[in-house]
């Protein structure tokens, strides 16, 4: 039976990152309030973990996105199928990813696409024309690199 995963992306502020994502892939925040306030009342959490995001509680240090067609759990609104989750670290990004994102609107709509990515807060860092085709690597707010190809 196959795994199930997450990509889980190490970031200085996780609910930017989660609210960046969310808006460039067309993907749905997670809400966990309702996870979080069991988990306060069950005294497995201490407010001092949470935030409050678009008035309602939040783990601080950690925010996800999810595909808004694929199977989540409705309890903790925890997506069961393409998911990023961001992790609240202490240093910024210094050095180049060692894994990145590719998205694929496709050449027709490469360049809409990456407008509208910087209208989000992405940065255009080079367009690059290769034998097998082209793309433009961006980076998002906090510095990740990702493709647009």
């Amino acid at each position: 039976m196959p795994l199930h995963w997450k990509l889980v992306i190490d970031c200085t502020d996780p609910h930017r990152q989660a609210a960046f994502w969310a808006a460039a892939l067309e993907y749905r925040i997670e809400d966990h309030s309702a996870l979080i306030e069991r988990l306060l009342s069950a005294g497995a959490i201490t407010p001092d973990l949470l935030t409050e995001v678009d008035g309602h509680n939040a783990f601080r240090a950690l925010a996800a996105v999810r595909h808004p067609d694929e199977p989540f759990d409705p309890v903790s609104d925890t997506g069961l199928g393409h998911r990023l989750l961001f992790q609240q670290v202490p240093e910024e990004k210094t050095t180049k990813n060692r894994l990145h994102l590719d998205l694929h609107p496709g050449p027709a709509d490469r360049d809409a696409t990456v407008q509208r990515l910087e209208t989000l807060g992405a940065t255009a860092l080079r367009h690059v024309k290769e034998p097998g085709g082209e793309h433009v690597v961006m980076a998002d707010p906090e510095g990740n690199e990702f493709c647009v190809q």
